[in-house]
């Protein structure tokens, strides 16, 4: 199969030449593997190599049989395989068994084989690590695909596959797809599983995908929303599946707008002219658009997350010291990951609880807003794709950089609303620019439907970057 006709589908589509007969599951892995060979060094966005265990497992049946297909290396499990979760900690921690995830994947046919780059256990929007390596945006190779879900952005991105495994804890599908021209869907909080492993973050992080088209996500978030037994969040199941919704009509909406930064000072001028297009498309659809102050108090928001997230850290390396009697030694995590377990490590019991209160409360306070609109829409990013490197030049600035380039994707983890990044723009210089659409609680069908319309209206996805 050439490369062009690969490219020319998505997954759903490649999926309907293996069920006719078209072309083999086989032959669609070749096609992946050879544009693999042919971009991956460049991009660095494949770290672990499984081609030959995919070649020797007998094709699947299912919804996505013989589709090509990448896991995060982080998150989700593979038996028989390493999850190093972007870390030299873990790179000889071979999986005994496949995650819930993983299972469902493979149950929808799809033929794992790879995984993606990820910063050092998923603390970051780049991916950028001393385990895996820089990883780098087939758009402009000197700029970062975004992270954590970085890798797998870049693989779809640039290719190699139409669609790969990503997760998000605080940005991590929604900040690399708009970084990378894709569409990302974050579900809402217990729409996915993480069994057999506990939830992340207390509750923020969510797996899903990143996509090239809006039917790929749906159709895979179809294959894993299945809750398991014993989950501590879940969701009553969708009315019908997300695939049919992708292709009606949404009523019409209520959108609140802002060109807020919510958690930064303000918006690159291409990206407030983003929303305000955004905007302005979705009022010639048909939607009624406002412009909205969202509610709730940020910075609080943004402490208590990053108490749980540095207690998280912490939790993770004292279970690794306790599973092999012997501590965690210097040089075994990067610095600043070792930083954040000892804020960790001395964060009270009252105040990890406390935190917990404050998050909810945030999200009690940001739900007010949609008992009078459906949906808000404002940007993914506070700008466009940053040069690799530039959040770690000055490590006194890390925390005021990582702001200014992802300044509202966190606070709807920490809401559990779902959330998708739609690749509706691109910069004067060639970049891809999202635009962010936030929907209610446990209403990924509505966001589905707005999704496919934009899709329609504004195709995307034969645009794609000249690697």
């Amino acid at each position: 199969m050439r490369f062009e006709e690969y490219r020319a589908h998505d997954a759903v589509g490649l999926a309907g030449l293996v069920a006719r007969r078209e072309v083999s599951a086989a032959e669609l892995l070749d096609a992946a593997v050879a544009r693999m060979a042919e971009v991956n060094p460049r991009i660095n966005a494949v770290t672990l190599d499984l081609t030959e265990r995919a070649r020797g497992e007998a094709p699947a049946s299912g919804p996505l049989a013989g589709v090509p297909f990448l896991l995060k290396d982080l998150g989700a499990n593979l038996k028989g395989t390493v999850t190093s979760g972007g870390s030299k900690l873990f790179a000889h921690a071979v999986a005994e068994a496949d995650s819930a995830t993983t299972r469902l994947y493979k149950q929808a046919g799809l033929n794992i084989f790879g995984k993606t780059n990820t910063p050092e256990f998923g603390l970051w929007p780049v991916t950028e690590s001393e385990h895996l390596g820089v990883c780098r945006n087939p758009w402009d190779l000197g700029r970062t695909p975004g992270g954590s879900s970085g890798g797998a952005a870049a693989a779809v991105a640039a290719g190699i596959v139409p669609a790969a495994h990503a997760s998000d804890g605080g940005g991590s599908i929604r900040t690399p797809a708009a970084c990378c021209g894709l569409f990302g869907m974050k579900p809402s909080r217990g729409r996915v599983s993480f069994a057999p492993q506990g939830e992340g973050w207390a509750g923020a992080s969510i797996q899903h995908a990143v996509t090239r088209s809006v039917r790929d996500s749906a159709a895979l978030l179809d294959a894993v929303c299945q809750p398991q037994p014993g989950d501590p969040y879940f969701l009553a199941p969708p009315e019908r599946p997300y695939l049919e919704e992708v292709g009606r009509e949404p009523c019409a909406l209520r959108i609140g707008f802002t060109t807020a930064a919510l958690q930064s000072a303000e918006l690159d001028p291409e990206c407030r002219d983003a929303v305000l297009d955004a905007a302005k498309l979705c009022e010639d659809l048909g939607h009624t658009v406002e412009e909205v102050n969202v509610p709730g108090d940020f910075p609080a928001m943004q402490a208590a997350a990053g108490l749980v997230i540095a207690a998280s850290v912490a939790a993770n390396l004292a279970a690794e010291a306790e599973r092999r009697g012997r501590p965690v030694e210097p040089g075994e995590v990067e610095v600043l990951t070792a930083a954040s377990a000892r804020r960790g490590e001395g964060v009270a019991a009252p105040d990890y609880v406390r935190a917990i209160q404050t998050l909810h409360a945030f999200g009690r306070a940001v739900a007010a807003l949609f008992e009078t609109y459906d949906v808000l829409l404002l940007s993914t990013l506070g700008r466009p794709a940053i040069p690799i490197g530039w959040i770690f030049e000055d490590r006194r600035l890390i925390a005021e950089r990582i702001f200014a380039f992802m300044p509202n994707t966190q606070p709807f983890n920490n809401t559990g609303q779902p959330a998708m990044t739609v690749p509706l723009a691109w910069s004067g210089s060639g970049l891809p620019v999202g635009v962010q659409f936030v929907g209610r609680m446990g209403e990924e069908a509505g966001l589905f439907r707005l999704a496919g319309q934009l899709e329609r209206a504004r195709p995307w996805f034969d645009r794609t970057p000249a690697l």
